[in-house]
């Protein structure tokens, strides 16, 4: 994977990079970036901080873990990163976008580009948790994959959805 200039469909430019492995910076930069009602919506709940394991976790990368970082031109730090976790035939998918930048179809690109990569990887099944009061994560990946099957367990849906289809 390498760097790559995307538009968003709001005609945001953004420059996308993998994340290197142990990255903890880009990771920490883009958690801080994200104000309480968004860490509540992306890690389920109250976050603080991320711990030291969690934040290894995150910035680990490998045949596995695919990460995306994005940024834009004449901002210093990252403002959204995107996870591409694979097990076996499927891949579970996760995004966090900066505040600031929300609702600016950040979300919806690094989705996009996720699911490019996740069809030349040859994965068949896209799935995310997100929590019920998260309407615009559902909308992303609507929007993105098209049909979902969606499955409620306590404040999360299960969402799932074949690749094929948007392949």
């Amino acid at each position: 994977m390498h760097t790559r200039v995307v538009k968003t469909r709001h005609g945001l430019e953004l420059i996308v990079r993998p994340l290197r492995q142990g990255d903890t910076a880009s990771v920490e930069a883009v958690f801080e970036r994200l104000g309480e009602a968004s860490r509540r919506a992306r890690f389920n709940g109250a976050k603080h901080r991320l711990g030291e394991q969690e934040l290894r976790w995150l910035a680990t990368v490998g045949p596995n873990h695919h990460v995306l970082v994005a940024s834009v031109d004449g901002d210093p730090d990252p403002v959204a990163i995107a996870r591409l976790v694979r097990s076996g035939a499927s891949a579970e998918v996760a995004f966090e976008v900066a505040d600031v930048y929300q609702g600016r179809g950040i979300g919806s690109a690094l989705t996009q580009e996720l699911v490019s990569d996740a069809c030349a990887a040859g994965i068949g099944e896209v799935t995310a948790l997100v929590r019920s009061d998260n309407p615009a994560a559902l909308a992303i990946l609507q929007r993105t994959l098209g049909q979902l099957a969606v499955r409620f367990e306590g404040p999360e849906m299960v969402v799932r959805a074949p690749l094929p289809a948007v392949c």
